[in-house]
């Protein structure tokens, strides 16, 4: 039996204990669990957990008393780090959430803390191990493209109003979605192009569209223009426009946030320059709905050019001196586009101690400075250099 910690069973956690871990070890419990919401976090375990998870006040005193062989991190994302390093001190394999930090300083002390450190860590990064990533990673080191010149990647969010009806909505806690969203991005295009991310030049649009002069606390049920409004559930119900269809938080309240107290951004692009030299653009709009989604990318060089698209489902390569295009398509319904299930397989691994991570706690260090820097460029207007781990 695997026996499993667990800081923070919040709702994606649970679902990859559930969906995800178990599918690849049956035998896995949770026998220990931090969590200031006992009741919340019980209901979200299953059956065969309930009688066996302990509750703790602290990771500490669980590790001394559960006799763990795994542990798992999904808080709100402003507790990732300071339980990571904690967690830094033990030899047990880690499972973190990401981002793995919200700050300069949450960042350079994971990083100081893992120099040393026995723990092997598995970093919620489905995005890079997906089947369809993989595939364009091994088409790039083929010479698909000749030598990488140019990237060019997109997120158009189709459920983007989470980040403002949700508890993402909290600033103090995302800090914004360069680092909520764009750390998967930034991650799995560094693992595709081979390059970490060196400078950042970045702008962000806050309350253009979501957030505004409406009451704090009001909800859909309590508002006089909920008829008209495409984002009550009536609306989105008739409209298949997505989002939740229950009763929610306004999204163009005061309790949003404001562009000069903190909220998310509608809309952010970053310029980014590789160590190899290529550079690229990214972008990502939070307000896009149903067949606006997209998320992938085009890497071009003077042989040809990739594209894949995971909302597609498909990988398109065309070459630049021949007559042929050819197109791949990948398999439906996996969580995180098969990535989830790929973490999951890793994360086992390392617990029986036959394989290393593919994601380990570097790759969510780097992204987290590459995020870093977008977010200050956003906020001066400047180009801002990377922080390289290691540096």
């Amino acid at each position: 039996m695997i026996r499993l910690g667990v800081v923070g069973c919040g709702q994606r956690i649970s679902g990859m204990i559930r969906h995800c871990f178990r599918k690849e070890a049956p035998d896995l419990r949770v026998v220990g669990i931090v969590d200031p919401d006992e009741e919340g976090a019980r209901g979200r375990l299953e059956e065969c957990d309930r009688a066996d998870a302990v509750f703790y006040k602290t990771l500490a005193g669980m590790v001394k008393k559960a006799k763990l062989d795994a542990l798992a991190i999904g808080t709100r994302c402003n507790l990732h780090a300071s339980y990571a390093v904690q967690a830094a001190r033990y030899d047990i394999p880690l499972f973190l959430e990401k981002p793995v930090a919200v700050s300069m300083q949450q960042a350079v002390a994971l990083e100081r803390a893992f120099e040393r450190s026995k723990c092997r860590v598995v970093v919620s990064f489905p995005l890079r191990v997906t089947p369809l990533c993989r595939l364009a990673r091994e088409y790039v080191e083929k010479g698909a493209v000749g030598s990488p010149q140019h990237v060019a990647a997109v997120n158009a969010v189709p459920y983007g109003t989470c980040y403002w009806e949700e508890g993402y909505r909290n600033y103090a806690v995302t800090q914004g979605l360069f680092l909520q969203k764009a750390t998967h991005d930034f991650d799995y295009l560094m693992y595709l192009v081979g390059s970490p991310i060196v400078r950042v030049a970045a702008m962000a649009a806050r309350g253009r569209v979501f957030g505004g002069k409406k009451k704090a606390g009001l909800v859909c049920s309590r508002c006089r223009e909920a008829d008209a409004c495409p984002e009550s559930p009536r609306n989105r119900r008739r409209n298949h426009s997505g989002g939740s269809l229950a009763d929610h938080p306004c999204l163009f309240g005061r309790d949003c946030g404001t562009p000069e107290t903190g909220m998310n951004e509608d809309s952010s692009s970053a310029l980014i320059e590789f160590a190899s030299g290529m550079h690229g653009t990214y972008w990502q709009v939070f307000f896009a709905r149903r067949d606006a989604a997209a998320r992938g990318a085009r890497i071009s060089g003077y042989h040809g050019t990739l594209e894949f698209d995971w909302y597609r489902n498909d990988l398109k390569h065309v070459r630049h001196h021949a007559p042929f295009t050819d197109t791949v398509k990948a398999g439906e319904g996996m969580s995180h586009f098969g990535g989830d299930s790929e973490l999951a397989a890793d994360f086992i691994s390392v617990i029986r101690g036959k394989g290393e991570a593919r994601t380990p706690i570097r790759t969510g260090i780097q992204s987290a400075y590459a995020c870093l820097a977008a977010k200050q460029s956003a906020e001066t207007g400047r180009f801002v250099n990377v922080r390289q781990v290691g540096g």
